[in-house]
């Protein structure tokens, strides 16, 4: 397809960095454009009345366009969303369906091609610097970094004080990069871009060891990531810890012969497209991203990746260095205070994160970070009296002030730029493998520690153990890199005939009730032979939760091996009212594990009253290697996160207003800020589990509501709809007066035995025929099938026209009729209508999945007439 000429000199002009957008005069959208499916760019964005400003950043066939304001008379409800003219103009194309308008088929195609659609907005991400603290650093002996400065020629004045590389209190609690050194592995070749708030590429520790190519400054839209705003220092800081370059100012960087790019975007209002756009900046020569920002870390926030942006992660670990994939690292938070969790961010829960928590100077957890099932690794930073030394922004200026999750990442990322500079074609989630088989156990009477089913030891606050830099570059050396990615997405889990639609309004659901209510789900080696699938990494489980406080509700996962994740723990500053629509917890506890069994879910909430839930569904899927490699498919997001069940994506964009502009911006702080100010000086511990136990499997006698997921997506009936029954076993009155009813039931019961068994006896010639009263022997039968399915559900309740759904959950076990199907006695129901025809029974509830149940993608939704359950009860 040829470009327009206009679109032709506008891809020839765009430099690397976007263009800045006058957010004042204009309102700028994101769109995704499919060429194959409609006509041109150009032709869209006419009928839309849109300019093409340019490309967003690396995504193939990502647009950003513009609209002129209409002035300061625009409403508060455009700003929102409600009368939007793009949007409108959008939807206006997509209803124009009747078949006597010629412009018909080219308006569904422009409205086909349009995948995606959001307007963007402005939001400052809020960094959260440290208050200045400065502690008394009082050791002067030097008697294990003194050897290596004389060996290495370090001269560096703040070398012996930087104990996170030689540490003189606690020698065993250090990155172990030394002896690396010694080998001459000091990160040569490599470059890591400090996704942050600028970088002080002058200052004599960075100098030298800058790549202003991968640099750029997207919150003033410049080319150089200069710091401008007085607390523009955290970049800078953490870029010294990489890369502090071997002289006589400050320290020295753990890679310190490797590059550092600076990707300026937390000192300002960026929008999606900005971010997307840097992380993927110069994506096939930046090898790692050192992300140390992520929603607020307030116990509060619930925060992921906007579409355009998980479309960028995406496209990083699929197509960066030459497809080998880039590696993001990025830091827990610092929200343990607040009882935060770092699987309430979508940033750390994403598969393609490489997640690290902190340890303090003396391997204590400090109070400070964040646990969670997605932690992978934990590296060292303040705590216990101790702060991270190493560069600052000015002239000759170095820190002794640094610290939370925010340090621990870049020295994490330092490590990783070692390993790839003695192995470039190691992939994305080669070095994850590589951080879970080296890390090492700490504090290993910590209770936090479990072991898993393939052997390790896992923690919530340490993920598989602490980084040691010398086992992961080594074995790095003789690493067999690992097969490509194949995945398992299961049928999403309808809960109680729960339901979700586009914006994440749920309806249904079971309740939750003390001691939880879960759900089950069972993986057959065929799922996994059908999927390609061989070594399991990570799961993920999306979640659809009602609840009026959406703090007090607590889920977890438990494998067919017993290997149980907490996924989320309560949170006690969370109110917020709108529960999990769709929500995605990660965990990579369950790393080598067989996965072939039953998996359950428990849902629980600490039972407050006036505050309740319901457990509407969930869906979970399996990502690792492949059994056959020249099989791989690349993955595709989906557009629909919130729908439940999980329907094929519809042609075109959702349509759905409401859930476009809510998605075009985050607020990503930086994990420095809301940092209490002694996160140096406050003694870590290593006795208390992450979530101090209280979680509802640790109460074997709490009664639960269970729900079995069958190939149908329905939970059996006697588990689903009577929600209630296993409350009245508490209660006497309930007790005595059900016995009472049987009893009396049983003695009319055999009064009416008897009588019948008395008329029996009677002589035939006692009655006489009716005109017209013979029944055919036929009808009579064994093996005779009963009505057809919809009658059959009418003997149980009443129905919805709307019912005959090709979508109704009921199996129809063979086309034809033959085959196996609902048996009944008989003359059971011989009301039905004699014209019902034989081969509408061969729908019948199943309570276990069939072989040829399909495993990945899309599972029909269950529909139950009234909605009242009356044919799962008849089932």
């Amino acid at each position: 397809m040829r470009l327009p000429f206009s679109l032709f000199l506008l891809l020839s002009h765009f430099a690397a960095g976007a263009r800045k957008h006058t957010f004042d005069t204009h309102d700028y959208y994101i769109l995704e454009h499919d060429p194959l499916v409609g006509p041109p760019l150009s032709q869209v964005a006419s009928h839309l009345g849109v300019q093409v400003v340019e490309p967003a950043g690396e995504l193939d066939n990502f647009w950003v366009v513009r609209i002129p304001k209409q002035g300061p008379s625009t409403s508060p409800s455009e700003r929102d969303g409600g009368e939007d003219r793009v949007y409108a103009a959008l939807e206006a194309l997509r209803s124009t369906i009747s078949a006597r308008d010629p412009s018909h088929h080219v308006a569904r195609s422009i409205a086909n091609s349009v995948k995606h659609l959001a307007r963007q907005e402005l939001r400052q991400r809020v960094k959260r610097a440290p208050p200045p603290i400065y502690p008394s650093q009082d050791d002067d002996d030097h008697a294990l970094a003194q050897p290596i400065m004389d060996e290495l020629g370090i001269h560096d004045p703040l070398f012996p004080a930087q104990w996170h590389i030689i540490n003189e209190k606690y020698p065993e609690h250090a990155m172990n990069v030394t002896r690396l050194w010694e080998k001459g592995i000091t990160g040569v070749g490599i470059v890591t871009a400090l996704v942050d708030d600028g970088l002080d590429y002058e200052h004599e520790d960075i100098a030298d060891n800058f790549w202003a190519p991968g640099s750029y400054d997207y919150n003033d839209h410049q080319n150089l990531p200069t710091p401008k705003l007085p607390d523009d220092r955290h970049g800078t800081r953490c870029a010294g810890q990489i890369a502090g370059v071997k002289n006589t100012v400050c320290g020295v960087g753990i890679a310190y012969d490797s590059k550092v790019s600076g990707v300026r975007i937390l000192s300002g209002s960026v929008s999606d497209i900005d971010e997307a756009a840097a992380l993927n900046f110069h994506y096939q020569n930046t090898s790692i991203y050192s992300c140390s920002w992520g929603p607020a870390d307030n116990g509060k926030s619930m925060e992921s990746p906007s579409y355009v942006i998980e479309r960028a992660i995406l496209n990083g670990v699929q197509n960066g260095r030459d497809g080998k994939g880039s590696i993001f690292v990025f830091a827990s938070g610092n929200g343990a205070r607040h009882a935060d969790q770092c699987n309430f961010d979508g940033y750390t829960n994403s598969i393609y994160s490489v997640t690290i928590s902190a340890v303090d100077l003396k391997g204590l957890h400090p109070p400070y970070s964040e646990p969670c099932a997605a932690n992978l690794l934990v590296a060292y930073s303040s705590g216990s009296g101790n702060h991270i030394v190493t560069t600052d922004r000015g002239k000759g200026r170095c820190t002794n002030t640094h610290g939370g999750t925010s340090a621990a990442a870049p020295n994490a990322a330092a490590v990783f730029a070692l390993a790839l500079s003695v192995r470039p074609e190691l992939t994305w989630r080669d070095m994850q493998h590589l951080a879970v088989r080296t890390a090492e156990i700490i504090n290993p009477d910590d209770p936090d520690w479990e072991k898993t089913a393939a052997g390790r030891h896992f923690s919530y606050k340490y993920g598989y153990g602490r980084l040691n830099g010398y086992e992961f570059v080594t074995l790095a050396q003789e690493w067999e890199l690992v097969k490509p990615q194949a995945w398992v997405e299961l049928p999403a889990v309808q809960v109680g005939n729960g339901k979700s639609t586009l914006s994440g309004d749920m309806s249904g659901g079971l309740p939750i009730v003390p001691g939880g209510t879960t759900s089950t789900f069972t993986i057959t080696s065929e799922d996994l032979e059908r999927n390609n699938f061989d070594k399991l990494e990570h799961i993920t489980v999306r979640v659809w939760i009602k609840h009026h406080r959406r703090g007090d509700v607590e889920v977890e996962v438990t494998s067919p091996n017993e290997i149980t994740s907490i996924l989320a723990a309560r949170r006690r500053l969370d109110a917020d009212k709108d529960g999990f629509p769709g929500w995605r917890f990660m965990s990579v506890k369950h790393w080598d594990e067989d996965p072939r069994g039953t998996w359950t879910l428990r849902v629980s909430d600490i039972g407050a009253e006036g505050r309740t839930g319901h457990f509407v569904g969930w869906q979970l899927a399996l990502y690792g290697s492949t059994k056959d490699p020249s099989l791989v498919q690349e993955y595709q997001l989906s557009l629909f996160e919130k729908l439940l069940p999980s329907l094929p994506s519809p042609n075109g964009p959702s349509g759905d207003n409401d859930e476009s502009p809510s998605s075009t911006t985050k607020v990503h702080p930086k994990p420095t800020d809301h940092l209490p100010g002694d996160h140096g000086e406050t003694e870590g511990e290593a006795d208390k589990p992450a979530f101090h136990d209280d979680h509802p499997a640790n109460d074997a006698t709490k009664p639960s509501i269970t729900a079995t997921a069958s190939a149908t997506m329905i939970p059996t009936a006697d588990e689903g709809w009577f929600s209630d029954m296993s409350t009245l076993v508490s209660n006497q009155k309930w007790v005595f007066g059900a016995a009472s009813i049987v009893i009396m039931f049983g003695i009319a019961a055999g009064i009416f035995l008897c009588r019948r068994s008395l008329r029996r006896r009677r002589p035939a010639e006692h009655y006489s025929a009716l005109p017209g009263d013979e029944v055919a022997l036929g009808a009579m039968s064994h093996g005779r099938r009963g009505p057809r399915t919809k009658e059959l559900y009418d003997a149980f309740g009443e129905h919805d026209d709307d019912d005959s759904d090709e979508n109704t959950a009921l199996r129809v076990d063979s086309p034809g009729g033959a085959g196996p199907g609902l048996e009944f006695h008989e003359g059971f129901l011989d009301d039905e209508d004699p014209n019902t025809p034989r081969t509408a029974l061969t729908s019948a509830y199943r309570d276990e999945p069939e072989k040829d149940t399909p495993s990945r993608g899309a599972a029909s939704p269950s529909r139950s007439g009234s909605g009242d359950g009356s044919w799962e009860h008849a089932s």
